[in-house]
């Protein structure tokens, strides 16, 4: 394992790999483009359950069952378990993995968590203080509105500028050595703040971290957008992902053919367009999840893609703050992955 420039951790070769993924995607998520790269179709918001909060519970409970049944593991074979959500005091995470008896981290960096979550998991595996790491995020849509914005039953009327929280819950089984997926590099990101406002805006505000970090990580590691098969963000949706093309070729990181061809963004295609209440896309901790560990994987093991860099974005805003007339400081961490063979 190695530094590279600023911001960059390299694992090296076949020493950090990603051995099993699961999705437990909600109702408008499985009714999307990408429907059939998700282990679990929900067709209930609840889950079964009396509460938004306790279904993303079950959500997250959920995807962590999937993930090690996939990779043949139980619970005491997992040495660290890392995730994030959006709730106050990460409780879907802490409340509905409780029952897993495991050494716990908890992370934040609101929808830029699963990349963050992959970053301390990849070091944990590489440095040997763990063998095997579970690693996931949640969201819920209805939980996520009374958090960050109004109280989901004020039924506010939102502009097209908003983006739709993706319901569901991710996992992967991260270990040392050689699979299907291995994580090569992680690059950190720094906090950017370009004033924007409004929590209806989060594309905007979310764009140049994403522009950020990208830029970073070709410098650290001094490869350009052609050795990407695809860089994916997280959670910019249609206008962020238009914000952040503009942002690219502006700060001369690839001319516009090569941006538009290889740069795209996980809110931007989890929902059809024409589906209702989704207005410009999704966002989401779940939302990076959903497509990176369905999509995207299912992609890189059928051999259409052999190397992306998700490049996560996280909108750092609570309702106080929002409230209070704070500006959006945000972040995205970016993780490089590479099909082993």
């Amino acid at each position: 394992m190695a530094r590279l420039g600023r911001s960059t951790w390299a694992f090296g070769e076949h020493q950090v790999a990603v051995k099993a993924v699961s999705t437990v995607a909600g109702p408008w998520e499985s009714r999307g483009p990408l429907s059939d790269a998700f282990d679990v179709r929900l067709d209930d918001d609840r889950a079964g359950q009396d509460t938004w909060e306790r279904a993303e519970q079950a959500m997250f409970r959920q995807a962590c069952d999937i993930a090690c049944d996939k990779a043949g593991i139980v619970a005491s074979d997992v040495d660290l378990v890392i995730g994030a959500d959006l709730n106050a005091q990460l409780t879907s995470f802490y409340i509905g993995l409780r029952q897993l008896a495991r050494p716990m981290l908890g992370v934040y960096s609101a929808c830029a968590s699963l990349c963050e979550a992959l970053a301390v998991a990849s070091l944990a595996v590489a440095t040997g203080f763990a063998d095997v790491v579970l690693a996931g995020t949640s969201s819920h849509n209805s939980t996520a509105e009374r958090q960050f914005r109004y109280p989901t039953e004020y039924g506010v009327q939102r502009p097209p500028t908003a983006q739709r929280t993706v319901t569901g819950a991710g996992a992967a089984i991260v270990t040392r050595g050689r699979g299907m997926w291995q994580i090569t590099h992680a690059t950190l990101g720094e906090i950017t703040d370009f004033g924007v406002k409004s929590p209806w805006e989060m594309g905007a505000a979310m764009a140049p971290a994403a522009c950020d970090t990208i830029r970073q990580h070709l410098a650290d590691t001094g490869r350009s957008l052609d050795d990407y098969d695809l860089v994916m963000t997280g959670d910019l949706g249609r206008i962020g992902l238009d914000i952040l093309r503009r942002l690219l070729v502006d700060e001369g990181v690839a001319p516009e053919s090569v941006v538009r061809e290889r740069v795209n963004d996980c809110g931007a295609i989890i929902y059809h367009p024409d589906q209702p209440e989704v207005f410009s896309g999704g966002s989401g901790a779940a939302c990076s999840t959903l497509v990176t560990f369905g999509h995207v994987f299912r992609e890189m093991e059928r051999g259409g893609l052999r190397r992306v860099l998700v490049s996560a974005t996280g909108a750092l805003l609570s309702q106080v703050s929002a409230q209070q007339g704070e500006t959006i400081p945000s972040i995205s961490h970016a993780i490089a992955f590479e099909r082993g063979d």
